[in-house]
């Protein structure tokens, strides 16, 4: 089985790409042309196709002859909103609709989609679960959502995973936290007492890897996490112990100042044409009550067990950081 595995070059789909490598299984990686490859290329089994998925074309040259997909690709900061439907939904849909054109030869199509699709938990932590009214509440959880309903709309054999942050080696959105504790000025955005769900990205992708094996019903969707949601304190508890290094100022900040430092930074972005994380749209997640999800469907259907919790993994995070001269 050829498996397309998209976004192989960024943090989960290098996880996904190198496990499927180690299985001895062959990987068709569709990356862009200015794609950091180095990872990629030292993996036994794995072929680089070149293109993107906002690209029609090359979505559907990329499918040629492929059993199974596993698309991880996609944006977490976006220009626009309609930057987000572009690459996430549009995106998708271009990859579905290859797919199709493949006359059954696709035997399993993965979505990598995300929790911020369901919507946030409640301020009690009870964990969001399939089946339950989805309300994302920024326009990335809004595209990933319709990327969803994308495939699970088309004809091909499907599974939709819902992870929460995801983070571990080679993440570079989670490490601006490890940063900040370093040098001992840390700002806090999100409630103290807030509980977070959180996977380690090579549990991830080990669950991506279940869903495109395990025998399950076309359409299924799973809720991923570690199993043992936690709080912002604790997470930052762990961080600082990972680093042996304790952040000696912790600047609380008030969500109208948040706010107003997003507007600052989405004005920036407009102008300079550069996505920036910090928006507007983006403190509708940070000031959410919670995000806690519920893993019991997917351990049970995918035969499939998360490894490595928060605590074990920020340590191994932070010494990947401090070796790779990331931090």
């Amino acid at each position: 089985m050829t498996i397309l595995v998209t976004g192989a070059s960024g943090f989960l789909g290098s996880h996904i790409a190198e496990q499927l490598s180690q299985a001895g299984r062959s990987v068709r990686a569709l990356v862009r042309k200015t794609s950091k490859t180095q990872f990629l290329s030292s993996l036994e089994n794995v072929e680089l196709v070149y293109g993107s998925v906002d690209d029609r074309e090359s979505c559907f040259a990329a499918m040629d002859g492929v059993e199974g997909v596993i698309h991880a690709a996609g944006l977490v900061k976006a220009k626009s909103p309609e930057e987000f439907l572009r690459v996430n939904t549009e995106g998708t849909q271009n990859l579905v609709e290859a797919a199709e054109a493949q006359e059954g030869k696709v035997e399993r199509f993965v979505l990598v989609s995300s929790q911020a699709a369901g919507g946030p938990s409640n301020a009690s932590g009870d964990p969001v679960r399939v089946g339950e009214e989805t309300k994302p509440v920024t326009g990335y959880g809004r595209s990933k959502l319709a990327a969803e309903k994308v495939l699970l709309a088309s004809s091909l054999a499907s599974v939709v995973l819902r992870p929460p942050a995801i983070y571990g080696p080679r993440d570079s959105e989670i490490l601006i936290f490890f940063k900040s504790v370093k040098s001992g000025v840390l700002p806090l955005t999100n409630p103290l007492e807030a509980k977070y769900s959180m996977i380690y990205g090579p549990d991830c992708a080990a669950a991506c890897i279940r869903a495109l094996d395990a025998e399950v019903e076309s359409g299924s969707v799973f809720y991923l996490d570690d199993g043992a949601p936690i709080t912002f304190k604790a997470m930052i508890d762990n961080v600082e112990k990972a680093l042996n290094r304790r952040a000696w100022l912790r600047l609380p900040l008030p969500q109208n100042l948040v706010k107003g430092a997003a507007a600052l930074t989405e004005a920036y972005g407009k102008i300079s044409g550069q996505a920036v994380m910090l928006t507007l749209d983006k403190c509708n997640e940070l000031h959410a009550a919670g995000w806690v999800c519920d893993n019991t469907d997917a351990r049970r259907a995918l035969n499939w067990e998360p490894q490595v919790r928060f605590p074990e993994g920020v340590k191994i995070t932070g010494n990947w950081y401090q070796e790779q001269g990331w931090l």
